[in-house]
């Protein structure tokens, strides 16, 4: 049986990346081409979309799930519902951009369908509340932050890697899934992207890493601020630079390049860099986060705000920093 585990999730790997080559065939037909402009971090005109390819992994897996363990089937219907219909907006977005607000009340339906798997599994209205707010932000967290080749899918093999250590079997095959469908992604996207993920991707994996993060919210004790940890380079960058811009009166929901991690590749680092930065960065927050999960539950959520603390202060100062270059 380990061994037949084993091979079923090679093949999810291998099955990601056949699929992420095809897709980039499908972007060259189709003409579905990210342009460089001053809104973007990329020099050359690349395909996009091939996000769908790490959806369809999920989705195929999800199916191999249902079949394994009936007794889940509702619960994984509802959550791969969420995820068709996150990802099925950011394709139709990618084909034909469509308003910001249609998509975000898309996003919330799918996020409360997630919302509704979590009380189905015994989980409290608070967590419930707590799940459809941080998904919906999460989805799009997670499309704020695909600016540049590999960061994305590595954040997210990065926070797979985390839950995985510490949800108990078989609920750690949610967060190693998911981490093998972003691995077969990513050699077409990191160091050199031969295709962009594409908002079918980028909010569809956001959505994917809060299903990894309701679970180990339902099946392990870890408080629920220490699980924001393994996310929170993601979070800081993207909340901080949010909050900044909402604060200085601009125009918040429109594309923009001041993410930390895209002024510094402004400032002349390469996406290889700026990416492995926050590679390094992640590993740092997946160890804390792995280290302290045996902690009293206050002594956990010390732990997680005294970290997202420090990673907020260096964002002040590199966001400063760079500002000055």
């Amino acid at each position: 049986m380990p061994w037949l585990v084993m091979g079923a999730l090679l093949g999810l790997a291998l099955l990601s990346a056949g699929l992420t080559w095809a897709a980039r065939g499908y972007a060259l037909r189709r003409q579905l081409l990210d342009q460089p402009g001053e809104r973007r971090s990329h020099s050359v005109a690349t395909p996009r979309g091939g996000g769908i390819a790490i959806v369809i992994s999920l989705l195929v897996a999800a199916g191999v799930a249902m079949w394994a363990w009936p007794q889940a089937l509702p619960s994984l219907l509802l959550a791969s519902l969420g995820l068709v219909l996150v990802a099925g907006i950011g394709w139709w977005d990618d084909h034909r951009p469509l308003p910001a607000l249609r998509r975000l009340l898309v996003h919330f339906i799918a996020a409360g369908l997630l919302a509704s798997v979590v009380k189905m599994n015994g989980g409290s209205w608070l967590l419930a509340a707590l799940v459809l707010l941080f998904t919906a932000s999460l989805i799009n967290i997670w499309n704020f932050m695909d600016g540049i080749n590999g960061i994305a899918s590595s954040q997210a093999v990065i926070a797979a890697l985390g839950f995985a250590a510490v949800l108990p079997w078989p609920w750690s095959l949610v967060a190693i899934v998911l981490g093998l469908a972003c691995l077969g992604f990513l050699p077409f996207n990191f160091p050199r992207a031969r295709i962009f993920m594409g908002d079918v991707g980028s909010g569809a994996l956001g959505y994917a890493v809060s299903v990894v993060v309701a679970v180990a919210a339902l099946r392990t004790d870890i408080n629920w601020l220490l699980l924001l940890v393994p996310l929170s380079p993601f979070l800081v960058d993207a909340g901080f630079t949010l909050l900044a811009r909402m604060l200085s009166g601009q125009r918040w929901m429109e594309p923009h390049t001041q993410h930390v991690y895209q002024r510094a590749v402004q400032a002349g680092a390469s996406h290889a860099q700026v990416t492995g930065m926050y590679f390094v960065l992640g590993l740092f927050s997946i160890t804390v986060f792995n280290v302290c999960t045996n902690l009293q539950p206050r002594w956990e959520a010390a732990v997680a705000v005294a970290w997202i603390s420090a990673l907020a202060l260096l964002w002040l100062l590199l966001r400063n920093g760079l500002r000055n270059r």
